[in-house]
């Protein structure tokens, strides 16, 4: 069974996946990555450092391996619901949705046992990623 401190760090591998999911990890994005760390505990250990120093860039696969990893076999509906509002924090950092990052949003809500299907899966996106520009619209105003 993980322990918090492996799962906190996955959580954190999980947003730089992310963040690199369109390719290049936006200002923003940086700085919202190294603002989590530092408040989970995790900038300095010897598996995140590299990673949030962008040493290495890290592919697609490997980031949704890590999301398989962190939600584990059976995922219950209130850790994928979580993990959407944490990645949904990062993707709004930067006020954009790439194709990626919603790709990324529509696998999580498809491993989300309270989804039935498809098409209330691709719903629940949508309205994530109008809420997420209204928030981003209301904060310009």
């Amino acid at each position: 069974m993980p322990t918090a401190n492996s799962d906190t760090k996955t959580l954190v591998k999980i947003l730089i996946g992310t963040a690199w999911i369109d390719g290049k990890i936006q200002p923003e994005e940086r700085e919202y990555l190294h603002r989590i760390a530092n408040e989970k505990g995790v900038a300095n250990e010897p598996d995140i450092q590299p990673l949030l120093y962008e040493f290495r860039p890290v592919p697609p696969n490997e980031c949704y391996e890590w999301v398989k990893a962190y939600l584990g076999d059976r995922p219950t509906s209130e850790s994928c619901q979580q993990l959407l509002e944490a990645i949904s924090g990062l993707i709004y950092s930067d006020g954009t949705v790439a194709n990626e990052e919603a790709k990324l949003l529509t696998e999580l809500q498809t491993l989300d046992p309270a989804n039935d299907g498809g098409e209330q899966a691709n719903n629940a996106v949508i309205r994530s990623i109008r809420n997420l520009y209204q928030r981003w619209v209301a904060k310009l105003e």
